[in-house]
């Protein structure tokens, strides 16, 4: 039998200023949803983007949906965040006013901030838009990174303190949280814990400006507009000439993935049997990027004209992209629908 004094620290009372939770044994949490909004307005609401000689400001925060904790086990903070943001942008270039919007579907403890993923659309695509388009991606992206990684670090700091209590003897502000480990708990259905070794090193700046190229092409169909309309849109064409499952939700904002998920993006614009505008990507392209796909449907007397335009292609991929196209799409098209082909 121990003796009086002895034994397990977890069942022995000590004289505490609260009197409570000894050796911050029992799990306490701090609801963080109020401050982090708060917090997340402050750092996005009018942030203004600038650089080569563009500017861009952040003008309305659309949606912040999701929520913040802060909690405390037997000494170590676990913090839980998910937030999906939808921001409101606007520039001028050439005299020109162009708006937009940065999606941001997915801020939560899963992924460190340069593996968040921010979309940038533009409202109206023209000349104007998409150099702002081009410059929000290079340029807003890696400020608005900062911004996040400014509120979970302040989330963070803020909500250590009052979690992690003194013991005997000890002073509020002597407590201090150590970097040894941090607990991870995954969001989502299949929720795991990992335990991250933390390893204090120099900052460095991460990521790099890609380098991109933009397509454009004219292809030419034996058939009516309103027929290539269809084979691009109708799932039951679509699976025909991709020879595979195909997700389409055709309306604005909508999904669509291709190939075995290969190919995957969602709607900007549609215009029945005149134009799709589309945000897309590969699968292996680097992670969060996407391209900007516009398809323009012209009736000509005999045939059909489709004008293709794709910006933002990484340049490494653009050979690959643009033979793909040729292969499974167009080519695809005229088998499988009999489209035909002409001699240039």
């Amino acid at each position: 039998m121990a003796k009086w004094g002895e034994g397990d620290p977890r069942w022995i009372v000590e004289e505490r200023p609260d009197a409570t939770n000894v050796n911050n044994w029992h799990w306490t949490e701090k609801n963080a949803t109020p401050w982090s909004k708060d917090k997340l307005k402050a750092l996005l609401q009018d942030f203004v983007i600038s650089g080569s000689g563009q500017e861009c400001k952040i003008v309305e925060i659309e949606k912040m949906d999701g929520e913040a904790t802060a909690n405390n086990r037997k000494g170590k903070l676990i913090f839980f965040y998910e937030w999906n943001i939808v921001l409101k942008w606007k520039g001028t270039v050439d005299n020109e006013d162009v708006t937009g919007k940065v999606s941001i579907p997915n801020l939560s403890e899963e992924n460190d901030v340069d593996e968040v993923e921010l979309t940038v659309s533009v409202d109206e695509s023209n000349n104007a838009s998409e150099k702002l388009k081009v410059f929000m991606y290079n340029v807003g992206r890696d400020k608005l990174r900062k911004q996040l990684d400014t509120y979970i670090k302040e989330l963070k700091k803020d909500f250590a303190k009052g979690l992690i209590l003194p013991k005997k003897g000890t002073e509020q502000d002597e407590v201090k949280v150590k970097p040894d480990k941090e607990t991870v708990y995954a969001s989502g259905f299949n929720k795991q814990k990992i335990e991250l070794q933390t390893v204090i090193s120099e900052p460095k700046n991460v990521g790099c400006k890609l380098d991109v190229k933009t397509l454009e092409t004219v292809e030419r169909f034996q058939c009516q507009a309103n027929e290539l309309y269809e084979a691009l849109t109708r799932t039951d064409m679509v699976t025909a000439f991709t020879r595979g499952h195909v997700k389409l939700d055709l309306f604005k904002g909508g999904e669509f993935v291709l190939f075995g998920g290969n190919v995957c993006g969602k709607y900007d614009e549609i215009i029945p049997n005149k134009k799709i505008t589309q945000t897309w990507r590969l699968k292996q392209w680097p992670a969060g990027h996407y391209s900007n796909v516009v398809m323009e449907l012209v009736q000509k007397e005999d045939h059909t004209e489709l004008k293709l335009t794709q910006t933002l292609i990484p340049s490494a991929e653009f050979e690959a992209t643009r033979a793909n196209w040729n292969r499974y799409y167009w080519d695809s098209i005229r088998s499988a629908f009999g489209f035909g082909s002409f001699l240039y």
